[in-house]
């Protein structure tokens, strides 16, 4: 009698157990609520026209330095190879985000199911990571041209430039299963309100009712890889090229080297400074909306800046886009 009561008491609590399992996977999968800016109802269409706007000036300037440095032969050089991978990669992060930010805004019911959150996550990670390490390889090109002009043909030759490319590439693709798997494994438990308007690994880790430290431990040794290193990177290589442009004896090169170099570094200390804000802070103690507002910064501002800033400080852009758009227009500019 003994070891059936035993048996029935365990079979009971299996039974309890699956049923907590199958309860919190249906939960999971019934799908997530964003809520974005719904305290903020006034603010909503002015942020959904402004949002909107600013995306199609990323999806043009982007576009634009894209083709130019493929059609103009002048800009077939590494800085230019770069620049062009950057511009395809936030042509690709912000059609991944900022589609759903504007559904968000626009809708009243701001449901995602959980697959369409799982796919947006895998996208969104893979393609910020690849934002945070792009700049450091960037800084490095930017280096060799600055402080070993004499060597830089023989440096950054086309294949280095491919595989420093590849690894910028690679290393956010890499890195985005495991982060993201993660995150998606935790058990919701019926918490389908989501206080941000994208999927994002630290507001679904707040979301979770199981204890997390080991996920943000995790986030946290990847923030240090991926935001510090490229950023430690760029101030270090950054300190040399000044060095070397301070020395330089001609102010009409040291004002070409400057705008060529340090005009990325506005864009540069936009996104690292606000994307470290928001993941370098222990998930329970983000503030409620303060995070929603910074992250608009490097979703939607930083890509947009980067086809501005370039286009205007830089010389030779300007130039190859006036010979582009004449050629196309048919019109000859003197």
């Amino acid at each position: 009698m003994c070891y059936l009561s035993q048996l029935c008491l365990s079979l009971g609590e299996h039974t309890l157990h699956m049923g907590m399992v199958r309860h919190t996977n249906e939960s999971n999968l019934a799908g997530f609520i964003l809520l974005g800016f719904s305290d903020y109802p006034q603010l909503q269409k002015v942020l959904f026209v402004l949002i909107l706007i600013l995306y199609l000036l990323t999806i043009l300037g982007n576009t634009t330095i894209i083709l130019v440095s493929r059609l103009e032969p002048k800009l077939h050089m590494p800085m230019y190879f770069f620049l062009s991978h950057l511009s395809f990669l936030y042509h690709c992060f912000t059609s991944s985000v900022i589609p759903q930010l504007l559904v968000n805004l626009w809708e009243p019911t701001k449901t995602i199911t959980y697959g369409g959150c799982a796919v947006h996550l895998y996208n969104s990670h893979a393609l910020g990571s690849t934002e945070c390490v792009l700049p450091a390889v960037m800084s490095c090109d930017c280096y060799v041209a600055v402080c070993r002009p004499l060597h830089y043909t023989v440096l950054m030759h086309t294949h280095l430039c491919m595989a420093l490319a590849s690894v910028a590439w690679l290393s956010g693709i890499a890195t985005t299963p495991v982060q993201s798997t993660l995150t998606l494994q935790l058990p919701f438990c019926g918490h389908r309100q989501v206080d941000h308007f994208i999927c994002e690994v630290p507001v679904l880790i707040k979301l979770a009712c199981v204890d997390t430290t080991f996920n943000e431990a995790e986030l946290f040794v990847a923030s240090i890889l991926f935001l510090i290193v490229p950023v430690s990177f760029i101030l270090v290589s950054s300190g040399y090229i000044a060095h070397a442009v301070l020395r330089i004896k001609s102010a009409t090169g040291r004002q070409k080297a400057f705008g060529t170099c340090f005009s990325r570094l506005t864009v540069v200390t936009i996104f690292y400074g606000t994307i470290i804000f928001v993941y370098l802070q222990p998930a329970k103690s983000r503030s409620r909306d303060q995070g929603k507002f910074v992250s608009l910064f490097y979703t939607v501002v930083t890509p947009m800046l980067n086809p501005l800033i370039y286009t205007l400080r830089i010389t030779e852009v300007k130039e190859a886009l006036k010979k582009v758009l004449a050629n196309a227009l048919g019109v000859n500019i003197l």
